[in-house]
């Protein structure tokens, strides 16, 4: 198949150094549905925020190897949905991501994780929020929307899509998701900034004898969240079919309340996946990473998907960053809003060329931050390894080969 130069553009908005990054690309396949090349797409994140150097180069390697693992089942024939769970899996399974191992700390020094999924061919949505003692919570979001798409429990129940806590956990068990002891989900670098928050705390309020005001006020003002590590992860699909997928995993916010779910769980917050069709010429996929808080109280991921519906896909997304997020009258009172999306689009096109029974898939993708920086990666099943970005208003082109 042929593959179009991949090109990405970056423009800054000063006052929120706004950054999007757009890409498209062509996969080919004749009409009999053998592809005579394997089509299929991921594209990956692993979160914005602020990432120090040594960190960086980690979410380097762990993206190429989430591509490498969605598009080793899309090759094997696998739905977006399968493939974007595998993708998450990878992501999880990092100790330096803040999802699944290496969550942050909540404030009582446990590891609450949240996740979802979103099947654009079904619509369906399977979740779970503040679920402790589970090594890979997308798995359990998968299950329940599997679980879901076989319909009516006995006596007719409505099967359940967003599970929370314990009752999520005993689910999961019930379900065949092997348990894992919360204390081996910690790393030392999870513990350590642990214990390092907590130190931060207690000189911001004073619980510390012998600290004279002038120094507790400076820590306190240190201790704002700036644009640290807010670094969920998340992943986009399209399969072979054309079918899309999204999903999104996150250990949330380093000291949390107990109790606290991020957009990462939340229907249509965290991410959005949904087929062509009502209406809608593109098939669209979608997750977020940020402030939980703040992609809450916006709903980014079905608003940029909705988005997605318009011509120019570089100008929609800018606009619905830009009005639906940095300027939305939902988030007025916050002095910085934090966020960052990847999204992907696709339709099929009749070509012309080379020959009028080729039908393909036009897949464009994007990904636009208000942090300092995000780590993507993006595959094409027809790559021979994946491509990773984190830099940040930088123009680049890249050309895709087969």
């Amino acid at each position: 198949g042929v593959m179009e130069s991949l090109i990405s553009y970056a423009e800054e908005q000063p006052p929120s150094s706004l950054m999007t990054n757009s890409s498209s690309l062509k996969q080919e396949s004749n009409e009999s549905g053998s592809p005579k090349c394997v089509g299929g797409f991921v594209l990956v994140h692993a979160g914005a925020g602020y990432h120090s150097e040594s960190k960086a180069k980690e979410y380097k390697h762990v993206c190429k190897r989430a591509c490498q693992r969605a598009v080793d089942q899309l090759r094997a024939g696998a739905l977006a949905v399968e493939a974007v769970t595998a993708a998450l899996v990878e992501l999880e399974d990092s100790p330096f991501t803040n999802a699944g191992l290496g969550s942050n700390l909540n404030l009582s020094g446990e590891i609450e994780c949240d996740a979802s999924i979103m099947d654009g061919k079904s619509l369906h949505f399977g979740a779970v929020g503040s679920i402790s003692g589970i090594k890979n919570p997308v798995l359990v979001a998968n299950c329940l929307l599997n679980e879901a798409q076989k319909g009516k429990l006995s006596a007719g129940r409505i099967p359940p899509c967003f599970l929370v806590g314990p009752g999520a956990h005993d689910w999961a068990v019930s379900h065949g998701i092997p348990p894992c002891p919360s204390e081996k989900m910690a790393t030392r670098f999870s513990l350590s900034a642990y214990k390092r928050n907590k130190r931060k705390m207690e000189l911001a309020e004073g619980t510390v004898p012998g600290q004279n005001r002038t120094k507790k006020r400076r820590q306190s003002s240190e201790n704002g969240n700036g644009s640290g590590c807010l670094d969920t992860v998340g992943a986009v699909v399209v399969d072979l079919e054309g079918n899309v997928a999204a999903a999104v995993s996150s250990g949330g916010l380093a000291m949390k309340h107990p109790g606290r779910i991020g957009q990462a769980a939340h229907y249509g917050c965290g991410c959005w996946a949904e087929n062509s069709g009502n209406m809608n010429p593109y098939s669209t996929a979608v997750s977020t990473s940020g402030c939980g808080e703040h992609l809450i109280r916006t709903m980014l991921a079905r608003e940029c998907a909705a988005a997605m519906q318009s011509e120019d896909a570089h100008q929609a997304l800018l606009e619905a960053m830009q009005n639906k997020f940095i300027s939305s009258p939902f988030l007025t009172s916050e002095d910085r809003v934090l966020g960052g999306v990847i999204v992907l689009r696709c339709c099929r096109c009749v070509e012309a060329q080379p020959s009028p029974n080729i039908q393909g898939i036009l897949v464009e993708f994007l990904w636009s931050h208000t942090t300092e920086s995000m780590c993507v990666g993006y595959m094409s099943a027809q790559d021979s390894k994946a491509k990773v970005s984190s830099k940040t208003g930088s123009v680049w082109r890249g050309v895709g080969s087969q």
